[in-house]
């Protein structure tokens, strides 16, 4: 069975940092992207990042870019997102999630969830 775990978030100051972490297990992730999404209270959930399957190809939403990286461990079947200078509209649940092919093409590629850690930048 398929587990992805997130971990990393809390409360921070606007300007500040935060890493999240996904660690997965149930099977080899080395062969699919992984991606990074967010979900605001009474907001839709959206797209922040993903990563192919070899880490070459990178996409990230325009809100987030120069701010936010996303990065891959295939060897301890980890993605990672590296936030800076955090803004108070990032508070959201931040959601790792598995695409069932090498790159992705919309959120429905992506079949497996974590559970969602939360992310809170004051102002």
């Amino acid at each position: 069975q398929v587990q992805l775990v997130e971990s990393g978030g809390g409360l921070v100051q606007a300007g500040g940092s935060l890493r999240l972490s996904c660690a997965a297990s149930g099977r080899t992730f080395s062969s699919y992207a992984m991606g990074w999404f967010r979900q605001a209270p009474g907001k839709e959930r959206e797209s922040v990042a993903v990563i192919s399957w070899s880490g070459g190809s990178t996409y990230y939403a325009d809100s987030v870019k120069g701010r936010f990286t996303i990065s891959r461990d295939n060897a301890k079947n980890t993605v990672y997102l590296q936030m800076n200078s955090l803004k108070p509209e990032d508070t959201a649940v931040y959601y790792c999630a598995v695409s069932s092919s090498r790159w992705f093409t919309t959120q429905a590629d992506f079949g497996s969830w974590g559970q969602g850690t939360q992310v809170t930048v004051s102002s």
